[in-house]
């Protein structure tokens, strides 16, 4: 069975305190786009350990001694999930280190394809804390993630049209937490909205990427490249997606976007480039 497995956008990404376990609790809205890693899944029969292998542009970039697909398959015969063993072969072509959540993606979706029946929330807790926090958004197509235990989807499926640009600088997700000083204020998210189209692209448009500025420090080509992103025909805002360095534009309509990317192509021909929309 071939399978793909989505990429993630943050359309807002506010950091909201540091818990004592170290991590910091979040709230965010996303989709998942049309950009996806392929991945062939098959059983083995009577074999007892996993065949995993990475090949595609970002391949190079994926530990085989540690990786979200060993960990899920892992944690999954532990919570008595799964049995059986499987050789997986994954086209990576979402970029790594750039916030687009493409392993975290290849784990939840082998741990849908796998798991049938729907699970209890200790079991999903613990999957979730030994794979990471986002695991929770790649079970929904959209929606407001409330706090790290609580994910709203969204009833009504929104269009949204993205040019996404890589500026192949990588970010560590580690890292770049560890320099988050300042906090936002936990949003009491009006959930009765979530279907006003207007409202939502408002909301979005006015709220920030509270680690965009920190990457932006960092790296100050991420804010010249997300100036000339905005300033194209057609687009509503730009911004960092997760914790970078992909930077995207949200736009009016799939030939806005695509008429900037042959724009900004020009002036940055080094840098990885995608059209995008929801699924």
């Amino acid at each position: 069975m071939v399978l793909k497995s989505y990429a993630k956008i943050n359309l807002l990404l506010k950091i909201n305190r540091k818990m004592i376990n170290g991590l910091h609790d979040i709230q965010s809205i996303f989709c998942l786009v049309n950009l996806f890693d392929t991945i062939d899944i098959r059983r083995i029969k009577n074999k007892f350990k996993d065949e995993i292998y990475f090949k595609g542009p970002y391949s190079k970039h994926v530990k085989e001694s540690n990786n979200s697909i060993k960990k899920i398959l892992i944690i999954m015969r532990k919570r008595k999930l799964i049995s059986d063993y499987y050789r997986i072969n994954v086209i990576k072509k979402i970029p790594v280190f750039a916030g687009l959540g493409g392993g975290t993606s290849n784990a939840a979706t082998i741990f849908k394809f796998l798991v049938k029946k729907k699970i209890n929330k200790k079991d999903l807790d613990k999957i979730v804390d030994y794979i990471g926090s986002d695991f929770r958004l790649f079970l929904q197509r959209q929606g407001f993630l409330k706090n790290l235990k609580s994910v709203i989807p969204f009833n009504k499926k929104y269009k949204f049209y993205f040019l996404i640009v890589y500026p192949k600088i990588k970010c560590s997700t580690k890292k770049i937490y560890s320099r988050v000083k300042t906090f936002s204020i936990k949003d009491i998210f009006p959930l009765n909205k979530l279907n006003n189209w207007n409202f939502l692209l408002n909301y979005i448009t006015y709220s920030n990427n509270d680690l965009q500025l920190i990457v932006e420090k960092k790296y100050p080509i991420i804010g010249k490249l997300l100036f000339d992103i905005s300033i194209e025909k057609g687009c509503y805002f730009s911004k960092m997606t997760g914790s970078g360095s992909a930077c995207y534009g949200l736009f009016i309509n799939e030939k806005s976007s695509k008429a900037a990317l042959k724009s900004l192509r020009k002036k940055y021909p080094k840098f990885w480039f995608s059209i995008a929309k929801t699924i």
